[in-house]
């Protein structure tokens, strides 16, 4: 009997390689230890945010030879970066933006997606960088530019996709900053806040989230938290705010301990964060006298059960927590019931 040779049994020579054979690198950055050369970096955030606006004003730095924002390098030379978006006109948004932010219009280049729009497959990226020379490529959004035929949400084809732009970066030391949507799951990890395959975050080196303060006073303050890093130690949080001209550095945060807890959660749960600050009262403060004890009730007791589905126990429970209730912690909710009322459960 014939065998049929498929596909994936395409004889091919094997060919082996020892690691003593193999020149070790080190891993050059644009942006230590946010954006890497010769990488895949995602920034994701939720509409609004000022994920377009932040790159440009990245790229405004980059192309006057400026150093970043926080960097340890004083001076650096100007490069060529190469900019597709299909949110904006280039006329009307992004080069007024790019202008405002002091950029130098030489170095700022456009891909005509007149004939035909690019993908990650498209020949025409790696021409480009090589032809220009261009050490960084923005793509806004990863939804516009990741193929028609593709779904986002299977990972082999997503994955496929992406292992074009990673051979481009690989071979032309290019870095690539992919902008994207997060998708609305805000109770679950930043990391899975990806929209799509969560392989669309495992191919991404370097993965940078904007998220929007709890400062009600200030709706121009964002932070920038890096949520993946596998190059390096996770960067520092960064306050910054989106103004007209474009973005203004405000500070760093180190992310450690108490504050990266906070930051990461934000992600999580900035619109009620918002919700529950504008709520708060004086009666909703902790009693200083009163010693409280995490509630039990408010874990066993979900929202969308009917109260007829209840039992008499657990009734007793919600009355309780909606008569006593305590709000403890920074930017997040969370219920406390008074010792009193929790000798009063164990009574009956």
């Amino acid at each position: 009997m014939k065998m049929i040779e498929n596909e994936t049994n395409v004889t091919v020579p094997l060919e082996i390689i020892k690691a003593s054979e193999i020149e070790p690198k080190e891993v050059k950055w644009l942006w230590y230890p946010y954006i890497p050369f010769g990488k895949v970096t995602l920034l994701q955030g939720d509409p609004g945010d000022g994920k377009s606006k932040f790159m440009l004003s990245l790229a405004a730095l980059l192309s006057k030879g400026e150093s970043l924002p926080f960097s340890d390098e004083e001076e650096r030379e100007s490069i060529t970066i190469i900019y597709q978006t299909t949110e904006d006109d280039a006329d009307d948004t992004v080069v007024p933006r790019f202008n405002s932010a002091g950029g130098n219009g030489d170095n700022l280049i456009f891909i005509k997606e007149d004939m035909k729009s690019l993908s990650f497959g498209d020949n025409r990226i790696r021409e480009a960088i090589e032809k220009y020379n261009a050490k960084l490529l923005i793509l806004d959004p990863m939804s516009s530019y990741i193929g028609e035929s593709c779904s986002m949400n299977n990972a082999n084809e997503t994955r496929a996709e992406f292992n074009h732009l990673i051979a481009v970066a690989k071979d032309t030391g290019c870095a690539i900053v992919i902008i994207a949507h997060m998708n609305k799951m805000r109770d679950t990890n930043p990391l899975y806040r990806t929209n799509g395959s969560i392989d669309i975050a495992g191919a991404a080196r370097s993965i940078l989230a904007i998220t929007r303060t709890a400062n009600k006073e200030a709706p121009a303050e964002r932070y920038l938290v890096q949520v993946k890093s596998n190059l390096a130690t996770t960067g520092s949080a960064i306050l910054f705010e989106v103004a007209e001209s474009g973005v203004n550095f405000v500070s760093e945060l180190e992310m450690t301990g108490r504050k990266k807890r906070f930051l990461l959660l934000l992600l999580k749960w900035a619109d009620r964060v918002k919700r529950n600050s504008r709520q708060r009262s004086s009666s909703w403060k902790c009693s200083k006298t009163e010693k409280c004890l995490p509630t039990i009730a408010k874990q066993n007791l979900k929202k969308q059960a009917s109260r007829n589905r209840l039992s008499k126990r657990q009734r007793r429970k919600q009355e309780l927590c909606r008569t006593r209730k305590a709000f403890c912690g920074i930017g997040l909710c969370r219920w406390t019931i008074c010792r009193e009322h929790k000798n009063r459960l164990s009574d009956e």
